[in-house]
């Protein structure tokens, strides 16, 4: 599909580095804030009566609905021996200064795409036609020269009025721009901008995170859900990327993201950046039904890139089976010094497995618009095959075959 283009915006002096995350627990004490975010489950009768006097923000069926309240009304929840309530986690995007950002990209095709395309001398990325990308971040700025046209839709899901606003996704973080330009940036009108793994996929960009970078897990869970539910309203082919996570399992979140996988659509997620001890993989990267994906950066050992120390490893007990259960790492890919798009239309060069996961969904749309009959299971299967046929053997905890820090290994155009 051939992109409308347009000239980006000015440029800010913006720094970020190293992209992690984090969240807080399930079930901690209120602080001193006015209003709480909380999960309540219970007996359907019991529910349909509390939906009565508080209004759901999401409701999840059987597995219960979230819910603002104040400090009375959580303290009275608490105490109905009828329920479960729980204070919804929130989940944060962290980020350390690094280089300034930059009018003009430093390379259109950054060492990830030459890596990818297995292509020292490449010029353009193609590829990815009518494939959907949805990416759950900090919104991204769609309006940039080498995202402009891309975008198919728009929505913000982190609006304290209204779980969902349709047509703003307005990102001023930064993280959600520089992932989706990894996944699909086109060169812009001039071609003299930069290229994303597949610039001929379409956006979906939907704002989960809010400017700080954080966000409910309840949120995130709608957002993954309406992905889901919108693929099959479009009868599209769909791709959910989220560079985004916590230490902990979130029952909303994973419950979704089996939903999602239910509905035919490949969810590709982070690591985590907590390595490189072994079992630091964080979620929702760490559940079986999503493809976690760790981070390589420009540097040969034995022969092969190396993984990043800071990428979070898997489960050393289970690996080497080339199945994958739960807190594994599935395949790996660039994810150091990579270059992207920015918002207001600058560029900036940031680290993590964050990076690394836009590599893998511009992968995976690439692959499937050439291969329209492919289910997302032989999708998921053809990313691993070619994983193996590219096998990371450098960085801590990394091996022949099926290891805990590169997974399959790294998966590659060609």
């Amino acid at each position: 599909m051939k992109k409308k283009r347009v000239l980006g915006a000015a440029l800010l002096s913006i720094t970020m580095g190293l992209s992690m995350f984090s969240a807080g627990a399930f079930g901690q004490q209120p602080d001193s804030k006015e209003d709480y975010r909380v999960w309540i489950q219970g007996p359907s009768a019991e529910k349909s009566k509390l939906k009565t006097q508080y209004e759901a923000r999401w409701d999840f069926g059987e597995t219960g609905f979230t819910a603002t309240v104040n400090i009375k009304q959580y303290q009275a929840l608490l105490k109905n021996k009828n329920l479960k309530v729980q204070l919804v986690t929130e989940h944060t995007v962290d980020a350390k200064p690094g280089a300034g950002t930059e009018a003009v990209p430093s390379d259109g095709t950054p060492w990830g795409i030459e890596a990818i395309y297995n292509d020292s001398s490449i010029q353009a990325a193609s590829g990815g036609d009518g494939i959907k990308v949805a990416v759950l971040d900090t919104g991204v700025y769609t309006a940039h020269a080498d995202l402009a046209g891309s975008d198919e839709q728009c929505k913000d899901f982190t609006q304290r009025k209204s779980p969902l606003i349709n047509g703003s996704c307005n990102d001023k973080n930064g993280h959600g721009t520089h992932v989706a330009g990894t996944v699909l940036a086109h060169g812009g009108a001039n071609e003299q901008g930069i290229y994303g793994v597949a610039p001929d996929a379409d956006l979906w960009a939907y704002k989960v995170l809010n400017d700080r970078g954080s966000g409910y897990s309840d949120d995130i869970a709608g957002a993954i859900r309406h992905a889901a539910d919108e693929a099959s309203r479009t009868n599209s082919k769909v791709i959910i990327s989220m560079s985004l996570g916590s230490s902990g399992k979130d029952s909303m979140i994973a419950s979704a993201v089996d939903y999602a996988y239910s509905k035919g659509v490949l969810v590709v997620a982070a690591a985590g950046n907590s390595g490189p001890g072994s079992s630091t993989i964080g979620y929702p990267g760490a559940l079986t039904n999503a493809i976690a994906v760790a981070a390589l950066e420009n540097v040969q050992e034995n022969g092969t890139y190396r993984v990043a120390d800071f990428s979070s490893r898997g489960n050393p007990l289970t690996d080497g089976d080339y199945v994958i259960q739960e807190k594994e790492v599935e395949v790996s890919a660039p994810g150091r010094a990579i270059e992207s798009t920015w918002y207001n239309g600058s560029y900036n060069t940031i680290s993590g497995t964050s990076m690394a996961t836009p590599h893998v969904s511009g992968l995976a749309a690439k692959i499937w618009a050439s291969n329209p009959n492919m289910s997302h299971a032989q999708l998921r299967t053809e990313l691993q095959n070619r994983a193996k046929s590219n096998d990371i053997i450098g960085g801590s905890g990394a091996a022949a075959g099926d290891d805990y820090a590169s997974g399959f290994g790294f998966p590659r155009v060609k």
